[in-house]
């Protein structure tokens, strides 16, 4: 496990990142922002009140040296943000509502991170996952030619490593929504040095079975080989045929892919889901995530289970991939 966050260390880190935390009286946040404000990884900004900030770090015995403290009650440039926030939503915000808005530390951390003050921003410790990504999905949005963000796992055991995805998010994808999020996951794999060899997955490998389900996966097959021709990538294939090079053999002889899948998008969020928790609980796989994709700048969800490690960990991440 080491070894994956060791190369994003390495990648980040010199690169004069800028993440905000908005959760900024949080032990485990602010346990994880001086460590890599101590490490000169990147700076974090803190949201919330100045004294409360402080005197909470005083408490866990932290310095706060690289650490920048934004309060929205006081932040000097919270006119720009106001305006700013009325012209990306476009009519559906008075300047008044606007300012009420950005008092919530949720949404004033993601204007900083859309007017460019900001690489990317973690939240999650204390906040819903909606709380933390519905901001993001109003104001950064998905990238354009992506329709909506999608949850992937990195799931890692010794020196393997897979992508798993969606595991976190879209309930029932179109194959529209299938092609970006093998597309997605792609580039995902590519951040952590996963040379990705994309598996669309089904209960079907090549046609084995018919249904709407099957067919579904199928064109998406064909939409994500559009969208990026030199991609490895192909199905539908049931798992077994996408990893174990025998039954590759047999079933899909002439495919690109020879039972050496490593990305592997689920049909469903039913099924990645349960298929991820089965990896982690009966393969003890140790499962990296979910790492949200497809928005036009990173933005984070932790579980409110987290402990100062994971938080350090998904920024680590969360700086990938603003690179």
């Amino acid at each position: 496990m080491s070894d994956l966050f060791s190369l994003l260390k390495e990648k980040v880190s010199g690169k004069e990142l800028k993440l905000v935390f908005p959760e900024g009286t949080d032990e485990r946040i602010l346990t994880a922002a001086n460590r890599l404000a101590g490490e000169g990884i990147l700076m974090p900004i803190l949201v919330g009140s100045k004294d409360e900030i402080t005197k909470k770090a005083d408490e866990l015995n932290l310095t706060l040296e690289g650490v920048e403290i934004y309060d929205p009650q006081t932040f000097e440039g919270m006119n720009e943000l106001v305006a700013s926030f009325v012209e990306r939503r476009k009519g559906k915000a008075t300047e008044e509502q606007a300012q009420k808005i950005l008092l919530d530390e949720n949404y004033f951390g993601t204007m900083l991170v859309y007017t460019g003050q900001a690489h990317g921003l973690v939240s999650g410790a204390a906040h819903s996952t909606a709380d933390t990504v519905r901001p993001a999905l109003q104001i950064i949005k998905t990238k354009e030619g992506i329709k909506k963000t999608s949850g992937v796992f990195i799931m890692v055991r010794g020196d393997e490593k897979y992508v798993f995805a969606d595991c976190a998010i879209n309930i029932a994808p179109d194959s529209q929504d299938l092609a970006e999020i093998a597309i997605e996951s792609a580039k995902t794999a590519d951040m952590f040095n996963i040379e990705p060899r994309v598996a669309m997955l089904s209960f079907s490998t090549k046609g084995s079975a018919k249904s709407p389900e099957t067919e579904r996966v199928a064109e998406a097959v064909k939409i994500a080989k559009e969208m990026d021709p030199t991609l490895v990538l192909d199905g539908e294939f049931q798992f077994d045929a996408a990893f174990v090079p025998s039954v590759a053999a047999s079933k899909a002889p002439d495919s690109v892919l020879k039972g050496d899948a490593n990305v592997f998008v689920f049909p469903s969020l039913e099924a990645g889901n349960i298929g991820y928790k089965i990896a982690q609980r009966l393969g003890n796989f140790e499962a990296v995530g979910p790492i949200l994709q497809g928005l036009n700048a990173p933005v984070n969800d932790l579980s409110r289970g987290c402990n100062a490690e994971d938080v350090y960990k998904l920024a680590l991440i969360t700086a990938g991939q603003a690179i």
